[in-house]
């Protein structure tokens, strides 16, 4: 389980997209922005980030610059979509640092399976190495 702090400003996708990962297994930080997001990481420890790219106030590039210096080692899955500029949005969140980006409209089995390729689940059929 992972707990996993999700920025995204159309409340009604947060939910969606919180109650999916809830049913996974995973534990849900939500904020409505990426200050709200910042505030959160310093104060509760978290395994991944999900923003949204395009926001008011700080949105998602800043928001994962700031993610970044405070928690370099973090991953973040940068999420967009809507917009004529989304597709370059996510190139950006990509080259300053996000491992994963996906467009919006997603599904959340498409979600949960790019966690699997930032969190790789061992596979029970392979020996343990060491």
């Amino acid at each position: 389980m992972l707990r996993i702090l999700l920025i995204d400003d159309d409340a009604m996708l947060r939910g969606v997209l919180a109650k999916a990962l809830g049913y996974a297994g995973h534990e849900v930080i939500q904020a409505e922005d990426g200050q709200m997001g910042l505030d959160l990481a310093q104060v509760t420890p978290i395994d991944l980030a999900i923003t949204d790219l395009i926001m008011p106030g700080k949105e998602g590039i800043e928001t994962i610059v700031a993610l970044k210096q405070q928690l370099p080692n973090l991953p973040v899955i940068a999420i967009s979509g809507g917009l004529s500029n989304s597709k370059l949005y996510l190139e950006i969140a990509a080259k300053i640092g996000a491992r994963k980006i996906l467009a919006k409209p997603f599904t959340p089995s498409e979600l949960l399976r790019c966690i699997d390729e930032v969190f790789p689940r061992p596979n029970p059929g392979t020996p343990a190495s060491g």
